[in-house]
């Protein structure tokens, strides 16, 4: 949210291999040596898709985020997030959807996108995560509130949920995220503050109390976590894990919001040390990060997402706020600053550094942009970028109707790694005010499908029936009596006589939003799949002789 602001690889770790034919159906023990990690496979068809269209249907969801009244004041504006995952286990992908002034939903899928939808929860909700905090298998519900509590239920199975105390946790909390930081097998959490929205909604004494604020990693210590402070202030609206030093291991990056750079911190022997100097450029108000390989060359690409009207948006409604944000600024300042006030696109460079290169892609505008994700939507084998905006404030924009800036929803199409190309054709297009999104599979026939939790009105699923330049192959992992039985912070690599396809198996990304532990790959048509390499967390690799697209694979090591 952008209010206050206007007044305020290459290197891959080398592969102990395990082979394991596999068949559509039947199940396989890989053999193994003294090096091996043995790991069994099995595999399920995917269903086979119904049209092809080469464009999105979308479908009304039973759920609207809300506001109090007809008026959307100050930080009401920034809405709720969701999540996706299998709560249940039964292999479909479910949703949690937050809320502001009304409850949170829960959609459980029952396949072929017919879902139930069960209340849960009181609202005031801001990030949404599913993640298995207890280690259990079981996927939890971890939530965020408008004032900063940080709410967790565990899950119990048969559609039970309790609530439960996280020990030790004690920061606000805006956005969270979760990874296994400190290389001990269980997983972490980093969460940040929003203190502008947490002033507003919580008065004065969020600022003269002794309240801790800004971004803190809790350490998990067997269930117990223990807290290190990284930064004091933050305006932060989104937690990435990316590998910035190319060690292996993740590191961590907050985005913030107003002129709040972002901020970045690497691993060492000694700590954590900061590291924003490696990004060259950042968003001046960055709403969320996603990583991808978009250009299939074995490194992770980072986009954030701010505003810039895109090409061809009327400039009416944007005038006044870009009036008044310029307001005071003269060129040097412009000139000295890291942040623009656009999407960025960063690449790193051989000096280690990350560059801008969003111009280049033709991704630099997609409006007032909130969350922005990438995934193979054509199954092409490129991954594709979508991101979703609109803006709604009864003073920054009270001289257009309802206080609205009605925007078009921007799908843009990966060219074969080249560069991004807008495509409005595929009818994402959506003129809602998207908050949080997520993509996924929720039909079982191998292509993303996408659900937004819009602001002010029902949220959106839109139903992939795009014509496919490829086939499907879906991965979950799994690590069963582990602390981190769904694997997550894995690599998987897709190994192909037309080249190879990175992806990595994380709690969140985007806006408030959380993904599947699940991993998508489109491989594109003709190409014939040679290997599925693996890096689980803690550093142990396997390689899986995959002989036909079109499966969802189970690996459980």
């Amino acid at each position: 949210m952008n209010n206050l602001s206007l007044l305020y690889q290459r290197r891959w770790l080398a592969l102990l291999l395990v082979m394991a034919l596999l068949a559509p159906g039947r199940a396989a023990t890989a053999q193994s040596d003294a090096a091996a990690v043995p790991v069994t496979v099995t595999s399920t068809p995917l269903t086979p898709p119904t049209a092809c269209i080469d464009r999105f249907i979308t479908h009304p969801l039973d759920h609207v985020t809300q506001v109090a009244g007809n008026l959307v004041q100050m930080f009401e504006a920034n809405g709720a997030g969701l999540a996706t995952g299998d709560l249940d286990g039964d292999g479909d992908l479910d949703l949690v959807l937050g809320n502001h002034d009304g409850e949170d939903t829960i959609f459980w899928n029952d396949g072929a996108l017919a879902f139930r939808k069960a209340t849960f929860s009181t609202g005031k909700t801001r990030d949404v995560k599913i993640v298995d905090v207890n280690a259990d298998s079981r996927p939890d519900i971890v939530l965020t509130r408008h004032t900063g509590a940080l709410n967790y239920f565990e899950n119990l199975g048969a559609g039970a949920f309790q609530r439960r105390v996280l020990p030790g946790i004690a920061a606000p909390a805006y956005v969270t995220n979760w990874a296994d930081l400190d290389g001990d097998g269980d997983l972490d959490l980093v969460l940040a503050s929003y203190d502008a929205g947490l002033l507003t909604d919580r008065g004065n004494e969020y600022i003269v109390g002794n309240a801790p604020r800004g971004v803190f990693l809790y350490t998990n210590l067997g269930g117990r976590f223990r807290v290190t402070p990284l930064a004091t202030t933050a305006q932060a609206l989104a937690i990435l894990f990316p590998d910035l030093n190319d060690d292996g291991r993740p590191d961590i990056l907050v985005g913030n919001d107003f002129n709040t750079p972002d901020m970045a911190w690497v691993r060492t022997d000694g700590g954590w040390q900061t590291a924003t100097d490696r990004l060259v450029t950042m968003t001046h108000s960055t709403m969320s990060y996603d990583q991808a390989d978009v250009d299939n060359d074995g490194v992770f690409e980072m986009f954030a997402s701010d505003m810039k009207p895109y090409p061809g948006e009327a400039m009416g409604g944007w005038a006044p706020m870009m009036d008044a944000m310029m307001l005071g600024m003269n060129q040097a300042q412009v000139a000295a600053d890291p942040q623009i006030m656009e999407n960025v696109l960063l690449m790193r460079g051989a000096d280690g550094r990350y560059w801008n290169q969003a111009p280049d892609w033709g991704i630099d505008g997609a409006g007032w942009a909130w969350s922005s994700k990438f995934g193979d939507l054509n199954l092409d084998g490129y991954v594709d970028l979508y991101s979703v905006n609109g803006m709604i404030e009864e003073r920054l924009f009270a001289h257009l109707p309802d206080h609205e800036l009605v925007e078009e929803n921007q799908a843009f199409r990966n060219e074969e790694g080249l560069r991004f190309v807008r495509m409005p054709g595929w009818e994402l297009d959506s003129r809602h005010s998207g908050r949080g999104m997520v993509q996924a599979d929720l039909d079982g026939d191998g292509d993303l499908d996408i659900v937004v939790n819009n602001l002010r009105g029902p949220a959106q699923l839109f139903e992939n029936q795009l014509c496919r330049g490829g086939d499907p192959l879906l991965v979950d992992l799994r690590q069963p009596g582990t602390a981190n039985p769904f694997a997550i912070g894995a690599q998987v690599r897709l190994v192909t006589d037309q080249g190879m396809l990175l992806r990595d198996v994380r709690v969140g990304s985007g806006y408030l939003s959380g993904d599947a532990p699940r991993v998508h790959f489109g491989i594109p048509r003709g190409a014939t799949i040679q290997a599925l390499e693996i890096r689980w967390p803690d550093g142990a690799s396997s390689r899986i002789a995959v002989q036909q697209p079109g499966i969802f694979l189970t690996i459980t090591r």
